[in-house]
């Protein structure tokens, strides 16, 4: 009579199995690990337990597949703002938090004693022709670097439509032509440059940093710098440092793709780096940026 009883639940404990088997089977979108019986939320009586010891039905619990915890299987939530459409979308945030609430509504950033806003610059235009040779160091810098590629992942950014020193020659020449008195590139250009070529050759994701902000400012802000300074200094002519061949929108759009590209093999910290690089991407362009005032 025993014997039977114990036939019978064991018989339950089977059916009970299988159906929890089945049911867990079912989650296939979620990650799965092996679980012993031991780590099953269900356990069998002991009288069972007695029985499956003796190895019948062991190997069949073994195999039971059961969902992760929730913590760890759902899909880790992006953390970053802007994480889930992409880096560059994580850069742009960054970059935007670090802008002034004049310049953009997302700006964070408070203004310091001697920023005054754009309408209110006074530029000279010795300060000017100043901004664009320093400009020209550092597109230079950038651009040999590209070209070069000590990292592979810079050949990404080759003849992107976005390079700036030839444009920059152009209108250095023509300021020459006029009979204005070109200087050597100042401080602010030379610091800037040497710290691109330290980056490019020991972080890669620092300079990528830099290579953003610089091409990317350039082609929003910078632009509309260089029309109210064109204003007040050149009756309004517009230099070909503003000038892209072909559709501005669809040359970043490529760029960003690369980027994107470039940015999904690094790690969360070598991310993490390139976005803390912005900040200092910001301070080496606002001192180019004070030289046409100077």
């Amino acid at each position: 009579m025993r014997s039977r009883c114990s036939k019978d639940l064991l018989n339950q404990t089977m059916a009970s199995t299988s159906a929890l088997t089945k049911e867990l089977r079912l989650s296939e979108a979620i990650s799965s690990t092996t679980l012993s019986s031991r780590e099953l939320l269900w356990r069998p009586s002991l009288p069972v337990s007695r029985s499956l010891r003796r190895g019948q039905h062991q190997q069949r619990l073994s195999m039971v597949k059961a969902p992760r915890a929730a913590a760890t299987v759902e899909k880790r939530k992006a953390f970053y703002p802007g994480e889930d459409k992409g880096f560059v979308e994580e850069m742009r945030f960054v970059a935007m938090k670090l802008h002034r609430k004049d310049q953009s509504s997302e700006g964070e950033k408070k203004a310091e004693a001697d920023d005054k806003p754009l309408a209110k610059w006074e530029p000279s235009l010795d300060g000017y022709i100043k901004f664009l040779v320093d400009s020209k160091a550092v597109y230079d810098t950038m651009e040999s670097i590209v070209q070069e590629a000590p990292h592979p992942s810079y050949a990404e950014f080759r003849n992107t439509g976005l390079e700036r020193a030839e444009a920059l020659a152009k209108d250095i020449e023509w300021f020459k032509e006029q009979g204005h008195e070109i200087p050597e590139p100042g401080e602010p250009g030379l610091t800037y440059s040497a710290l691109l070529k330290e980056l490019a050759e020991k972080d890669p994701p620092a300079f990528i940093c830099h290579f953003y902000n610089v091409y990317f400012a350039h082609s929003a802000g910078g632009r509309m710098i260089g029309r109210q300074v064109a204003d007040k200094v050149l009756g309004g002519r517009e230099l070909e440092f503003y000038k892209w061949d072909g559709d501005l929108k669809e040359i970043l759009a490529a760029v960003k793709e690369k980027l994107n590209k470039v940015s999904e093999n690094w790690t969360r910290d070598e991310k993490n780096r390139c976005l803390q690089e912005t900040e200092k991407s910001f301070k080496f362009s606002g001192k180019l940026l004070r030289l046409i005032v100077s």
